[in-house]
């Protein structure tokens, strides 16, 4: 590598990308610059595929046009950088590429200078995925050259860009807020970063702008926004990165219809925008308990049905042991139908359905394959024909059908149910890609109780009004008291939540009481809020959409580390920079820190 000349730009000026050139430039003479995307060496002829971030254009070096750029050209390699001036040709008859835009022409190149070459890189840039995540992520500057990968880059900076334009138009005003701030937690671990100035003293990075913008409201700023960066120190998968981004907003003098309304506005237009996707408005909405009901989740794929029905009245009046048991412990029975499934579900699949509801905690799997002359069923003979007919009816079920149900407890039932209906939607292949369904979910529970912690945690955050017919509850059943709050959800994921807040000193503290916060406790984590409280704080309410989230929606990729430019690994380490990492004694005496023995292994 050492031998190969390297020449430098000199005089030349990039006249194209290598993806804009079209067969109105015929004739004319172009300077092209990007890496070998591939090359074809026929002697005679030297065909490389010139790539930069725009696209693909093919260049030809032939010694009839220039021998030294023909003789230079039998040495470039993937990846090599190089600077190519030539004339724009028509490709020959039956040469023509319709699956590029630049298919139709071809540069000839009359001189060639190599910018810069290259080490064999560790996997191939061009064609198929063959290489690990980790090895990817660890030269993921190169895995970014990969068109699909920038594609999915731009698509995010689009996307950010019209969430801008929108709430510009709609009056908000962009504000950022600290990322070195207090340490409050109240939902997953912080991230704490040492103070050397105050030695012994920490501070925390955001888990979210939620105090600063709730701060801002009652500064009078009205109507705020930022893209902003967040850090939760928590348990990772495909969905979750120690740091994520969200678009936070926040208004005064609102209630949920306003929030809503705004965010319905900004996905229409991103939607139209980047997708030329309609969305009709408003959105559905659905309150929390319909949707469990319903769905079994609280993020629920309105993309199909397969509905959760009630089954226990029916299942009350047979002879199934199992059914009557746990009706009488006060649970329920309840199913989904299975359109045209009976043919597809094979005894071994229906056992791989059983052991999947046996892994989300449930205690098994009855089925029921409705047939032209009556049930397949174990459960046939213990359910009367008029009850085997009360059941289909119930289930709207029709000959070719497959009725799943379950029971037990109402939350296991529908966790489980919500779980398998996906399982059955994916088997299926009822997931089309080209539907958008968004649904709010609204007036979720206030509060619910924590059996590790052995105390009420607020569902959301511990800032979040209740429902104002429900505040009587407070006092005496502060666990059935729902929240002014609401989820955006598309296509089963969760891709945004806010609330209204609590504006309300008195209101405020009383909420901190009934979380077990003591007023010390509450003065030390949050006195700050509460100080501000005192100086009229107005009605105010936001949301925080989940920013990678909607990228990977809208960009068709399956997880947000494909969202983000040099994303963590599931273990939330960097393999491209090796981070975290040690730091040096001396660092850690100057803020004062002394690390731990490692435990005994």
């Amino acid at each position: 590598m050492e031998k190969i000349k390297i020449n430098s730009l000199g005089d030349w000026k990039r006249t194209n990308d290598c993806g804009s050139l079209r067969q109105e430039d015929v004739g004319r003479e172009a300077i092209l610059m990007g890496w070998v995307n591939s090359r074809r060496d026929l002697g005679n002829l030297i065909f490389i595929d010139l790539r930069d971030r725009e696209g693909i254009t093919q260049v030809v070096f032939d010694p009839q046009v220039d021998k030294e750029s023909h003789e230079r050209a039998h040495i470039l390699r993937n990846e090599w950088v190089l600077a190519v001036k030539g004339t724009v040709n028509h490709r020959l008859e039956g040469q023509i590429n319709p699956n590029l835009p630049t298919g139709a022409i071809e540069l000839r190149a009359s001189e060639l200078r190599v910018l810069n070459a290259t080490e064999t890189p560790p996997f191939q840039v061009d064609g198929a995925v063959d290489a690990s995540e980790t090895l990817r992520l660890k030269y993921r500057y190169l895995e970014l050259r990969r068109p699909q990968i920038f594609g999915v880059l731009r698509r995010r900076h689009e996307i950010a860009s019209s969430v801008r334009q929108y709430l510009n138009k709609e009056g908000f005003i962009e504000v950022e807020t600290p990322f070195l701030t207090k340490s409050t937690p109240e939902g997953a671990r912080d991230y704490l970063v040492p103070s050397r100035v105050n030695r012994g003293f920490f501070y925390a990075l955001p888990q979210s702008p939620q105090l600063f913008k709730q701060l801002l409201m009652i500064a009078g700023f009205d109507r705020y926004y930022q893209i902003v960066r967040c850090f939760r120190d928590e348990d990772l998968r495909a969905d979750r990165q120690p740091e994520f981004t969200q678009v936070d907003l926040e208004m005064a003098f609102v209630d949920e219809e306003a929030v809503m309304a705004v965010v319905e506005g900004m996905m229409k237009d991103i939607f139209e925008e980047i997708l030329k996707k309609e969305i009709d408005l408003p959105i559905k909405r659905m309150e929390y308990q319909e949707t469990m009901d319903r769905f079994g989740t609280d993020r629920p794929d309105t993309r199909f049905n397969m509905e959760l029905k009630d089954l226990t009245e029916v299942a009350d009046r047979s002879d199934f042991r199992i059914f009557k048991g746990a009706i009488a412990s006060g649970g329920v029975v309840k199913g989904i139908n299975v359109k045209r499934g009976a043919d597809f579900f094979s005894r071994k699949i229906l056992d791989e359905l059983s052991q999947t509801v046996i892994d989300h905690g449930g205690k098994g799997l009855a089925w029921v394959k409705v047939k032209e002359n009556g049930w397949q069923s174990s459960l046939k003979k213990f359910f009367k024909e008029e009850e085997k007919t009360a059941l289909n009816e119930r289930m709207d079920a029709r000959p070719g059908d497959v009725i799943l149900i379950m029971a037990d407890n109402a939350r296991v039932v529908n966790e489980v149910l919500g779980v398998l209906r996906l399982d059955v939607a994916r088997r299926l292949d009822l997931l089309p890609n080209d539907i958008y369904a968004f649904v709010w979910i609204t007036r979720f529970p206030l509060l619910a109780y924590d059996d590790n912690e052995d105390r009420l945690q607020a569902v959301h955050h511990p800032f979040t009004s209740p429902v104002e017919e429900d505040l009587h509850m407070l006092d005496q059943q502060p666990e059935k008291a729902r929240a002014r709050s609401y989820d955006l959800v598309l296509n089963g994921a969760e891709i945004g939540g806010g609330s209204i807040r609590i504006h309300d000193i008195v209101l405020q503290k009383k909420m901190f009481h009934i979380l077990g916060v003591t007023p010390e406790e509450a003065d030390s984590k949050f006195g700050f809020l509460l100080e501000a409280l005192k100086y009229g704080a107005p009605p105010h309410g936001g949301m925080a959409l989940g920013f990678d989230r909607l990228v990977a929606i809208m960009a068709g990729v399956g997880s947000i580390r494909e969202t983000i430019a040099f994303p963590k690994t599931t273990s939330a380490t960097c393999p491209l920079t090796d981070a975290p990492s040690r730091v040096a004694g001396d660092q850690l005496e100057e803020l004062g820190l002394v690390l731990a023995p490692e435990p005994d292994s």
